[in-house]
């Protein structure tokens, strides 16, 4: 998954300073020396406070600040998926950005220590029963500040400073919450390395659809050329691909490709906060 958030680097009067920005995806909770558990923080309106915890795993101490924004899975027409983090002008009504805030903001974590960030939701009065969603940002640089010093008056010191990302979803679950996923659509080809499945999907519930997609193909003997199973979130509509890569010449056609989508089988959530849904079938065959 991509992010397509950036920002620009800042140039410091005399010394100019060179920055490096890396945008990890928050399946990927280890990032320049930092560790970020866990990979979603919940919430919910019988308990309005979430924590997510910071460690160092290097060996200096490392700046880490906290800030919440917005981004959902999205999709291109090819079928690849994106976020795009929204600090502002977010006009989404599932946006729990403006009601959950992040104590404390700002930390200086040392080598192998631990901080405990707490996430506090004040949602408005009368919520609408469902899910609601943010990005918790967190950003890790080197703790120390100073800047160095050029040796003479006509020098300009310079210095790498990189800087890491990572965006952790937050779920708040108000009242009643329910899950449903739909297939809208489902087309399947054959390509040079092996096959190519498009699949749309959409959510008709008031919470996000988390599962398992696993997709295979199989050739006219019934021998598997290829499978893949990975975790999806679905939030509203979303065009996904699948690339089933295989040597065509080592199988017969027609081929038949099975989709498999349900709600059992995450391991990287506990069982307690999964909302467990529907699941989704669908066989086709291309020739």
């Amino acid at each position: 998954m991509t992010f397509r958030r950036f920002y620009s680097s800042h140039v410091a009067p005399v010394t100019a300073v060179a920055v490096f920005l890396a945008l990890v995806a928050f399946a990927m909770p280890t990032f320049a020396g930092v560790l970020v558990a866990p990979t979603v923080v919940f919430i919910s309106d019988l308990n309005r406070t979430g924590r997510l915890e910071v460690q160092n795993t290097g060996d200096a101490p490392r700046e880490v600040t906290v800030r919440l924004a917005y981004g959902l899975p999205e999709s291109d027409s090819l079928g690849n998926v994106f976020v795009q983090l929204q600090d502002s002008n977010i006009t989404d009504p599932k946006a729990a950005v403006d009601w959950v805030k992040p104590f404390p903001r700002k930390i200086v974590v040392p080598p192998g220590g631990t901080q405990v960030i707490r996430l506090v939701a004040r949602p408005p009065q009368d919520l609408p029963d469902g899910e609601y969603w943010a990005r918790i940002v967190v950003t890790s640089r080197e703790g120390k500040s100073e800047l160095p010093t050029p040796e003479g008056n006509d020098q300009i010191a310079t210095r790498l400073n990189m800087v890491m990302q990572t965006a952790i979803m937050l779920k708040y679950r108000n009242g009643e919450c329910m899950t449903r996923l739909e297939m809208t659509d489902h087309t399947a080809s054959l390509t040079d390395s092996g096959a190519e499945v498009l699949l749309g999907l959409k959510n008709l519930g008031n919470a996000s659809y988390m599962g398992v997609l696993r997709c295979s193909i199989t050739d006219a003997d019934g021998k598997t050329a290829a499978e893949k199973d990975f975790n999806i979130a679905v939030y509203d509509d979303l065009l996904r691909r699948v690339d089933l890569e295989f040597d065509r010449a080592q199988f017969r056609a027609p081929f038949t490709v099975d989709v498999n989508i349900s709600s059992e089988g995450r391991t990287d959530v506990a069982r307690e906060d999964m909302l467990f849904g529907n699941d989704v079938s669908y066989s086709m065959t291309i020739e």
